[in-house]
């Protein structure tokens, strides 16, 4: 008997836990929508996911950021090679410098 009420408690203690976190009210809120529904969702993990933000991003949002990321890096090879020829042009301006003197 002495086990089963340690059960109950650990399991008091945790509910007490998951209540204090807002766990219980997030769960409910989202199985509440879910319940509501008028058009229950082929795939109700989904719907679970969605609703508490662990969804990852929209396939539609990855796409637009791979294709800024490919934008910016060519972007960034045009720069680098824009201030390679700068700092060339820039040198055949610069007097020669003498051994012995800082930079």
């Amino acid at each position: 008997m002495a086990q089963y009420r340690a059960g109950d408690s650990r399991r008091e203690q945790f509910r007490r836990y998951l209540e204090k976190g807002g766990v219980m009210d997030a769960l409910t809120k989202v199985l509440v929508a879910l319940y509501e529904e008028p058009e229950k969702p082929n795939n109700a993990m989904d719907f679970l996911k969605q609703h508490l933000g662990t969804a990852g991003p929209e396939a539609a949002d990855v796409e637009i950021l791979r294709l800024e990321v490919t934008e910016l890096r060519q972007k960034y090879e045009a720069l680098l090679e824009e201030n390679k020829a700068l700092k060339a042009k820039l040198a055949q301006f610069e007097p020669p410098k003498e051994e012995g003197q800082p930079d």
